[in-house]
């Protein structure tokens, strides 16, 4: 069984568009912005022999607002910048009442069973409380990058707090033995 890294997406590997205090994707590639500290910090936990998985809630698609080749064009910008192994994306709204949309742990559960991944001991980085409650839910362990969003708390605590990606991925290599 192999471990992995979850990652969403906005906020944690490209800026968000912050608005009233709440997080938005880029409307396309021409406004991704990628964290500076992207690039080295996956690199690190790569090297330590995680599999680096984007999991990511898109409803703008579902509103009409985003299209499928909108999101697929902005993930094929990061997959080239950055060592990532896969993107699981939600294409659905709340009303939907998928398994797949975050907090509910569907796109972990997938990935897990179509990649041989143990999730206990594999982490969530995310920066919401949709993000730490899916990786909760799931069974791993879980890093919030805490932006000042005006939302609620999960309702699962994260195992961590950090302020950067950086310090997600300290932590997490400060809590793992080696590669195994």
């Amino acid at each position: 069984m192999r471990r992995a890294v979850f990652l969403d997406r906005d906020g944690v590997l490209n800026q968000a568009n912050v608005r009233d205090g709440r997080p938005y994707p880029p409307a396309g590639v021409e406004e991704l912005k990628l964290y500076p500290d992207a690039a080295a910090s996956l690199g690190r936990l790569k090297a330590a022999g995680f599999l680096l998985i984007v999991v990511t809630n898109q409803p703008d698609v579902a509103r009409g607002e985003q299209t499928r080749e909108g999101v697929d064009a902005i993930h094929a910008a990061i997959g080239a910048a950055l060592p990532i192994d896969d993107f699981r994306v939600c294409w659905h709204d709340d009303v939907d009442q998928c398994a797949c949309r975050k907090p509910k742990p569907g796109l972990l559960l997938d990935a897990a069973a179509g990649r041989r991944i143990d999730l206990r001991r594999s982490y969530l980085i995310g920066d919401r409380w949709r993000d730490v409650d899916a990786g909760a839910s799931a069974g791993c362990r879980t890093v919030l990058i805490d932006r000042g969003y005006r939302e609620q708390a999960p309702r699962n605590p994260p195992d961590f707090r950090a302020a950067s990606l950086t310090a997600a991925a300290d932590w997490i290599l400060r809590a793992t033995p080696a590669k195994s």
